[in-house]
């Protein structure tokens, strides 16, 4: 691997400010992310309890107008977009580019203290459709986290970027698939899971020893326990896809990984309504489109919902919000799944509301919201499906990209994606020799909904209830994740290249900026020296977004491709 140190280019004030600041790095550990100090984001949702908000008020409704650009950075090399989500601890800024590259930042002028890229297959990396995005890393005990696309995790020094441990959990040559998703830490480990569904494995998710990087316990999303077994027919298992591509959460009161996981293989089933008994994968498929509770320590499950029985739709569940609330004595875990429902559980998993963020979903008629149950399931045939078309598109009504939950006006801000499929279902057969290959099941077109327009939208919801209280339309979907603020201020980075600002009361627009390239990445909130920042990624590309150019054309045509910046605003 090959490390840059670059602390010489930095003037003397910025050395001293970062050399007195280091120290304090080593003290993230589950009790700072716990505390969800407001000077900092130290995981990926900026605390366990996944709310993705900032109590910094700094900037705010009546002078948002006079935010500007305070530095900008250029990780170089971003093929397919900037998909990360930033983290800041004690003034410093650490992000990760395309390729698992980790870049250092002096988080109030944007000087890069060290940078580090790891040296990857090429050829690998070219069989992959997964990658070679980086959605982000995790901080703790003075160390940078982070996964690569070959399978590996690094534990990086925080202060200098030098390689501490290196660990490979999967044999990626064989395998394929590696890791492009945010690790988590928490409890001196390192939780992290195997990208992409659609390929024909058993979905790991891993837990390291932060101090070594050891192994500490590996779970497996498809048939890993016995009674998991017995949902996957024809042994089906063995190739049955899985994962938990995005980062979950950590709930010390009950010492459990709360994390979701990726749909099964091959995602398009041709059973048709014979899905316990026939098709490519007959039964349940346990624990494929689930949210699971695994105890932190041993990696043993302790509980789990199934949000979507043998998912034939890709509508999975590793969108990793966990968004933990209390409301009248309460405890709640607010969870979205792609196919626009929205789940809210109690701390063990118990279904205890289902609500509809999106308006254009025929997959099911309806979820139950008592058991969560899910009532006139639309299963297919080999062949081609075209009227109505599948409601929503392959990318979900809900994405991975992040919404956010304001403690100070007890509503949630999420995105919801308004678009449709035709679909042509094919039967496949599982390639694992010499590596592992795609199993996709159908070929795929989006289109408009029945009788209306490709559209996204963010709303403002009761987080338990569903109740809108207001609603902000875009004429495509959003892609990037959401951020509010005790500046009663909620923030959208959307897919044209603007970010916005609105009030988080009324959802009035009260600032715009055009950062010249589509969001698909993080956006998060931080102080240094008393001055609150802004800070987002810009840079389009991925599987997703390269729908946007065919179907929407405009802007996206023009758009520059494999690019990215990371852009920090503060005030004038």
């Amino acid at each position: 691997m090959r490390k840059q140190w670059l602390s010489s280019v930095l003037p003397v004030v910025a050395v001293a400010t970062f050399a007195a600041t280091a120290a304090l790095a080593q003290s993230v550990d589950t009790s700072r992310i716990e505390a969800a100090g407001q000077n900092d984001w130290l995981t990926y949702h900026g605390s366990y309890k996944s709310h993705h908000y900032s109590p910094l008020a700094q900037i705010n409704t009546s002078n948002v107008g006079n935010l500007g650009v305070a530095w900008m950075h250029i990780p170089g090399r971003s093929t397919r977009g900037l998909q990360s989500m930033p983290l800041v601890a004690d003034g410093v800024l650490y992000y990760s580019g395309s390729y698992s590259r980790v870049f250092a930042l002096n988080g109030a002028s944007g000087e890069v203290i060290w940078s580090f890229f790891p040296e990857l297959d090429e050829a690998l990396i070219s069989r992959q459709t997964h990658s070679p995005y980086n959605r982000g890393v995790a901080l703790g005990e003075g160390k940078v986290f982070v996964g690569t696309m070959d399978g590996r995790v690094f534990g990086l020094d925080a202060k200098t970027g030098k390689v501490l441990w290196e660990t490979r959990l999967i044999d990626s040559q064989k395998l394929t698939v590696g890791f492009t998703g945010a690790p988590l830490y928490a409890k001196g480990s390192v939780i992290i899971g195997a990208q992409g569904g659609e390929w024909p494995g058993r979905g790991p998710i891993f837990a390291l020893d932060a101090a070594t990087g050891k192994k500490k316990w590996e779970f497996l999303t498809v048939a890993g326990t016995e009674e998991a077994m017995k949902t996957w027919g024809n042994e089906s298992w063995r190739t049955g896809g899985g994962g938990g591509w995005m980062p979950g959460t950590y709930d010390s009161e009950t010492n459990t990984i709360l994390w979701g996981t990726a749909n099964p293989a091959p995602l398009y089933d041709w059973s048709g309504p014979d899905y316990k008994t026939q098709g490519a994968r007959p039964g349940d498929n346990l624990y494929t489109s689930s949210v699971i509770g695994l105890d932190i320590d041993t990696g043993k499950l302790k509980f789990y919902h199934q949000e979507l029985p043998h998912d034939a739709w890709d509508f999975d569940s590793s969108v990793g919000e966990f968004v933990m609330l209390e409301r009248d004595g309460q405890k709640y875990v607010v969870h979205p799944n792609k196919g626009g429902f929205v789940f809210v559980y109690d701390r063990n998993l118990k279904v205890k509301n289902v609500w509809r963020l999106v308006e254009n979903i025929n997959f099911v008629k309806d979820i139950d919201p008592k058991t969560g149950a899910l009532i006139g399931r639309r299963d297919f045939p080999v062949g081609k499906v075209t009227e109505p078309p599948l409601c929503p598109f392959i990318g979900g009504g809900i994405s991975w990209n992040a919404g956010s939950y304001s403690p100070k006006t007890g509503l949630y801000y999420k995105i919801g994606q308004e678009w449709c499929m035709t679909l042509d279902i094919q039967k496949t057969t599982p390639v694992t020799t010499p590596q592992v290959q795609l199993n996709i099941g159908a070929d795929f077109k989006m289109v408009p909904p029945p009788g209306g327009e490709i559209y996204g939208h963010l709303d403002a919801r009761d987080p338990i209830t569903g109740a809108k209280k207001w609603e902000v339309r875009y004429p495509e979907p959003p892609l990037g994740s959401v951020l509010s603020t005790a500046g009663n201020l909620v923030f959208v980075p959307d897919s044209r290249g603007v970010l916005h600002a609105y009030d988080a009361e009324t959802g009035a627009e009260l600032w715009k900026h055009n950062n010249g390239t589509g969001h698909q990445g993080g956006i998060v909130s931080y102080s240094v020296g008393g001055k609150q920042y802004i800070a987002v990624t810009a840079g389009f590309g991925g599987m997703l977004a390269d729908e946007y150019a065919p179907n929407f054309g405009g802007v996206y045509k023009s758009m520059p491709r494999d690019d990215g910046a990371l852009v920090v605003f503060s005030l004038k």
